[in-house]
């Protein structure tokens, strides 16, 4: 049974399978199983990523800010009940584009909307912001394959 949004990373881990330190999303907004999502990110200054990218000017890396927004589409996916217990992987990222820095202390919205599914391949419009400003945006492929 998928929870009633809002819920947090205790609820995650029931859908998608990413753990510490790789779980990228705190707590999940907005859930309309198989079709969008909006959650939330807390960027904190003791991620791991920080003390290497980059020691005098601490940036979270642009490749796990769209690993954040493909993990809260996991959620939208694998909330749905045709997919409940199956593996999300990444088959293609489209017209990404970065647009503002992510820094410690920043909250972090992931939005995905999935605008076409075929049988275990879906697509979708994902964004994440900082307040209102664009960080990231890209279209992902999603392929969902059995565990």
């Amino acid at each position: 049974m998928t929870p009633s949004a809002p819920f947090g990373r205790e609820e995650i881990e029931k859908i998608i399978p990413h753990r510490d330190p790789f779980l990228l999303v705190d707590e999940v907004l907005e859930l309309e199983p198989g079709k969008r999502v909006v959650a939330r990110r807390h960027v904190r200054p003791d991620d791991w990523w920080f003390p290497g990218h980059f020691p005098q000017r601490p940036v979270m890396p642009g490749v796990l800010t769209v690993e954040a927004i493909a993990q809260a589409g996991a959620v939208a996916v694998l909330a749905d009940p045709a997919n409940a217990g199956k593996l999300p992987f990444f088959a293609g990222i489209d017209g990404c584009k970065f647009k503002r820095i992510v820094e410690p202390g920043d909250e972090l919205t992931l939005e995905c909307e999935f605008v076409r599914v075929r049988g275990p391949i879906a697509k979708g419009e994902g964004v994440a912001r900082v307040g209102d400003e664009i960080a990231a945006q890209a279209t992902l492929t999603v392929f969902v394959g059995d565990a």
